[in-house]
């Protein structure tokens, strides 16, 4: 592709106008040769440096986001603060949006990428991908939900989800891992509802066998490496 569009497709706070101009006055060199000509082809192997920094062209980026409450997943809602807020300009580019929302008042892990065929993969509802979660309820948790969840429970409007995995807490009488293979709107809380219980505090912790490490604190974001990517279709 053109050098310009290369540079600028890696970096959002570069325009093709910026990245022409940079060129001009010698700040991008190419295999070690400054380079002069913006519409010049490069490959993805070629070595392109800007001020003698490395730009490593990458397809696609795949970002872990652990979610604190109070963002949104959106491009702006509001006054409301969203997810992008809280990517670092060295991880965003064009096209990069959350895969799978979360509510306002629910953390956890959200993936941001620029890849809308691995998000189909991950989203659509007969790919039956996992998503893991953490419930802590107004009441105690009940043994009874359990079945319940498993045979495909009917919530609000009549819906019916599909079977889900609940497991209770060894620690907490009121919280339970959820293990859902859908996304339904609001579906954890309705499904609590459903069983005479309200959500006071939800997390998502996984996505298909891709788990949030206990260090990346709330608000932080970890690039995915390719090689987990596959982990985020795995059953």
């Amino acid at each position: 592709m053109r050098l310009d569009k290369y540079i600028s497709s890696q970096r959002t706070d570069l325009s093709r106008a910026d990245v022409k101009k940079l060129i001009r006055a010698g700040r991008v060199a190419v295999g070690g040769k400054t380079a002069s000509d913006a519409g010049a082809q490069v490959a993805e192997e070629d070595e392109v440096t800007l001020d003698g920094e490395a730009i490593a062209y990458k397809e696609h980026i795949y970002i872990m986001l652990n979610k604190p409450a109070g963002y949104v997943c959106s491009a702006r809602e509001g006054s409301s603060p969203t997810v992008y807020d809280l990517v670092p300009p060295e991880l965003k580019r064009r096209g990069l949006f959350p895969a799978g929302r979360l509510d306002k008042d629910t953390e956890g892990f959200v993936l941001m990428t620029d890849d809308g065929q691995l998000a189909h993969d991950m989203l659509a509802p007969g790919k039956h991908v996992p998503k893991r979660y953490f419930v802590r309820l107004a009441g105690p948790y009940k043994d009874e939900y359990a079945k319940r969840f498993a045979a495909g429970i009917e919530i609000d409007g009549g819906e019916v989800c599909l079977p889900a995995e609940a497991f209770p807490d060894p620690n907490d009488p009121c919280a339970f891992t959820l293990i859902l293979h859908e996304g339904k709107f609001h579906q954890v809380k309705r499904m609590a509802r459903a069983v005479g219980n309200e959500v006071v505090y939800l997390r998502r912790e996984a996505i298909g066998n891709l788990v949030i490490p206990p260090d990346l604190a709330l608000g932080e974001c970890l690039e995915i490496m390719h090689k987990d990517v596959e982990k985020l279709l795995t059953k």
